[in-house]
């Protein structure tokens, strides 16, 4: 027997001996919180960060949203309108809205600001901005409706469907729980509409009915100095019709986390009883972190490298989304969610991320981040500021070219031509039929002796075959990516594989609870 087949012999029956001899390791991880008394027929809580649902009752069952529909009519409002703009109230706008309902005393042919409109909307529950609104920006109400439905869907909304802007009775005017949480959220991240939302005063400009203005007050009561007042919520939105009953929309933000709730078909005063439950059961039980303070498998580049003969002249290459946060129990670990990185980058995620890590806590997606590549360390050059022009006409001579320089060294940059043949170097691998070296055939006999170790040992080396082949063909598309960027392939591969490998070797020491099977 030669040498080389001794060692693959020895090395065969150490493997069968370890698998035999030690059970699998499952490592525990803590259960997910519950317990809330909530009385209203649907409700959720999710985090305002990550949309992570913390905790729900029938969140896909549809229920009537009353007038918290007008939350959606304000984000597509704020998102298609200049706030200065000014919108024209209409006879159909002031008069075709249900007897008794909301109002803030605006006539036909007044005139206000979208922004005034939009105060009116949200803090009054106005019916007649609501419709002056969806006219002003669709044409009509019922255009209006179209749209809101459109960017319903396009939030992930599958339960939905609206009918007016203003959320007054009717049939085929319908919500879910978690669809309102996809809008809230989406709403509460629109830096305009969380400060008109979470005003507690605002005062109307004059028109032919108050002819001194009229100050206006959210409706919400936990926003404001009331027996409901709960401190830290930032805004939200009531509603009521006899259809709907009570419903809710409430977020709040305290010690560092961001917790959306919706109530539909609630009762009153209990929903405000249910609100406040959910809140004190978020805080109580969760914790927000930032993913780039704990994660170190991706973590940025922290010493000046060299890899296949191109020098870094400076540390962090590749960073992670400063920003990102996961949302996890109290009682778990930042390390007890399991991290994928994938790199199916969408035109929503950040401009310079190449790959997306997420979060999941046992079967809830708790998060994700961006590893991105860092523009601070190879900026693109800058074109020559434009001439200044003196008062007499004339050009002042004094111009700047104001060029950086890159940070990688000359013989670092590649042609046109280099980066195309790299890409079609990855893209001939990624198709190549799956070779297998002489060796592995050899320990793959062997272990096939065995049947149980066999079975398990090629399903793994397919799933890694077929893993890889995925993983460069998305790494083809990001070439020209990273080619902009002034990073190469070469680069950012050997940065991921020397994290993977000193996370490993961390990993290995950290964990210590565990439960046999």
């Amino acid at each position: 027997m030669t040498h080389k087949k001794r060692k693959i012999t020895v090395f065969f029956l150490c493997l069968f001996v370890l698998i035999s001899a030690h059970p699998t390791l499952i490592y525990a991880s803590a259960d997910w919180p519950s317990g809330v008394s909530v009385k209203a027929e649907g409700a959720i809580l999710i985090d305002g960060d990550t949309g992570t649902v913390l905790w729900g009752q029938n969140i896909h069952k549809t229920y009537f949203p009353a007038s918290i529909t007008k939350v959606m009519t304000a984000l597509l409002v704020i998102e298609n309108c200049n706030l200065d703009e000014t919108v024209t109230f209409s006879h159909d706008a002031v008069f075709n809205v249900e007897s008794g309902s909301s109002n803030a005393g605006i006539n036909e042919g007044d005139k206000l600001s979208v922004k005034d409109c939009l105060y009116a909307l949200l803090l009054k529950s106005a019916n007649e901005s609501a419709n002056a609104l969806a006219e002003h920006v669709a044409g009509s109400r019922e255009a209006f409706a179209d749209q809101m439905n459109a960017r319903a869907k396009e939030l992930g909304c599958q339960n939905t469907h609206f009918a007016n802007p203003s959320g007054l009775n009717n049939p085929e005017h319908y919500t879910s729980p978690y669809d309102m949480a996809l809008i809230a959220k989406a709403a509460f991240e629109n830096p305009v509409f969380e400060e008109i939302d979470s005003t507690t005063h605002y005062k109307l400009p004059p028109n032919s009915i108050n002819k001194e203005g009229l100050s206006i007050h959210p409706g919400h009561k936990m926003i404001r100095k009331t027996p409901f007042y709960y401190p830290g919520v930032i805004g939200g939105k009531t509603g009521y019709t006899t259809l709907a009953g009570n419903t809710l929309i409430t977020c709040a933000q305290k010690n560092g986390m961001k917790l959306i709730t919706i109530i539909l078909k609630g009762t009153t005063p209990q929903y405000w009883t249910d609100t406040k439950n959910l809140l004190d059961f978020g805080f109580e039980n969760f914790v927000s972190l930032k993913a780039a303070d704990y994660e170190k498998t991706y973590n940025s580049v922290t010493s000046d490298l060299n890899f296949s003969g191109l020098s870094i002249t400076k540390p962090e290459a590749l960073i992670l989304d400063p920003d990102s946060h996961i949302i996890l129990p109290k009682t778990a670990d930042f390390y007890d969610a399991h991290a994928e990185l994938s790199y199916d980058i969408s035109s929503d995620d950040p401009e310079n991320a190449i790959a997306k890590i997420n979060y999941r806590y046992n079967d809830r997606v708790v998060g994700n981040t961006f590893l991105m590549i860092n523009h601070a360390l190879f900026p693109k050059e800058t074109t020559k500021k434009e001439t200044p022009i003196s008062k007499d006409g004339g050009a002042k001579e004094a111009a700047e070219d104001v060029s950086s320089e890159k940070v990688l060294d000359k013989d670092t940059k590649k042609s046109k031509e280099e980066a195309e043949a790299e890409a079609k170097a990855y893209r001939e691998k990624a198709l190549r039929p799956f070779e297998i070296p002489l060796a592995a055939w050899l320990v793959l006999g062997g272990v096939g002796a065995i049947a149980f170790i066999g079975g398990a040992s090629a399903f793994f080396i397919y799933r890694k075959h077929r893993e890889q082949q995925d993983y460069l063909i998305r790494r083809e598309q990001r070439m020209r990516r990273l080619k902009d960027s002034g990073v190469s392939a070469d680069e950012f591969n050997s940065i991921l594989e020397q994290r993977k490998s000193s996370y490993t070797s961390k990993k290995k020491g950290r964990r210590n609870h565990f439960t046999f099977r």
